[in-house]
């Protein structure tokens, strides 16, 4: 439980827990749902990086987990919300994470199925994992995303430069986000689903990238064109999505089979010039 520590009220560092005085709060391991025997997932060290796991307000009983990596020095910087998949928090998300960390960025990744008190990454049968998952409602993931990014805001090492990505059941949450969000400057979708928010396109006020696989049985290519359509009807030039025409549903996901190395790198070039030619640097 966290608890007011000053008179006055708590400041943001007052809600981060670190190793020495407890222990994880996330999984540790890859998705048991989802891994692949066969995977060879990219491992990203910690040196040079902070690595925290911290406790956000958020309005809820109990406030938002969410892992943070960072550059260890003093310096302020632009940050990254990573938004996870199904799985929740894991290694794979971890690991993007410190990837961004060490390119510069504060990497956050909350945990948005924590009211449910499941282990999501421990559960090995996918018909279980959506109950779940379809307990944090839009409205709900939204407004844990705006906790972060107000949380992010009142940290001293942090810019007010935000951008976000996020994969699968995330880039969903990453196209809602620039829609409802106004700390959003930039955001990165890879492969989510688009039913529902072809029509909001409107409503943006960041641009987003979307990252697609044109062998998604999920996501098909009819949907990826209407948004395409969709975001130049309504003159959001600065959003576009791009389709790698061999690449199946979760082709950045290195731990999963689904895996495709070269589109998953070409991505991850692509996201990153996206979050530098919006600002969030």
């Amino acid at each position: 439980m966290v608890t007011l520590t000053r008179p006055e009220g708590s400041p943001p560092e007052d809600f981060h827990v670190t190793r020495r005085v407890a222990t994880s709060m996330f999984f540790v391991g890859y998705a048991l749902a989802a891994v692949s025997a066969e995977a060879r997932p990219v491992v990203t060290d910690e040196a040079g990086l902070t690595i925290e796991e911290v406790l956000i307000p958020n309005g809820a009983p109990k406030p938002l987990p969410a892992y943070v990596a960072r550059p260890a020095d003093k310096g302020r910087h632009a940050t990254i919300i990573v938004v996870n998949e199904i799985f929740g928090i894991h290694d794979y998300i971890k690991d993007v994470c410190r990837r961004l960390a060490k390119l510069g960025y504060v990497a956050v990744a909350p945990d948005f199925f924590y009211r449910a008190g499941v282990n999501l990454p421990a559960i090995t049968d996918f018909k279980a994992i959506m109950p779940v998952v379809q307990q944090a409602t839009p409205d709900q993931v939204d407004g844990d995303v705006k906790a972060t990014s107000a949380w992010v805001k009142a940290q001293r090492f942090a810019k007010p430069a935000i951008g976000i990505t996020g994969f699968c059941w995330g880039g969903a949450v990453v196209w809602r986000s620039a829609m409802v969000n106004p700390d959003i400057k930039a955001g990165v979708a890879w492969y989510g689903r688009l039913g529902g928010l072809v029509e909001r396109v409107g409503e943006l006020k960041a641009p987003v990238l979307g990252l697609y696989g044109g062998q998604d049985q999920g996501i098909p290519v009819t949907d990826q064109d209407a948004m395409r359509a969709a975001l130049k009807a309504a003159n959001k030039t600065g959003s576009d999505l791009v389709t790698y025409a061999d690449a199946q549903h979760g082709f950045h996901a290195d731990y999963r089979p689904s895996y495709n190395e070269a589109d998953a790198r070409d991505g991850w070039a692509r996201m990153l010039a996206h979050f530098k030619a919006n600002g969030v640097i």
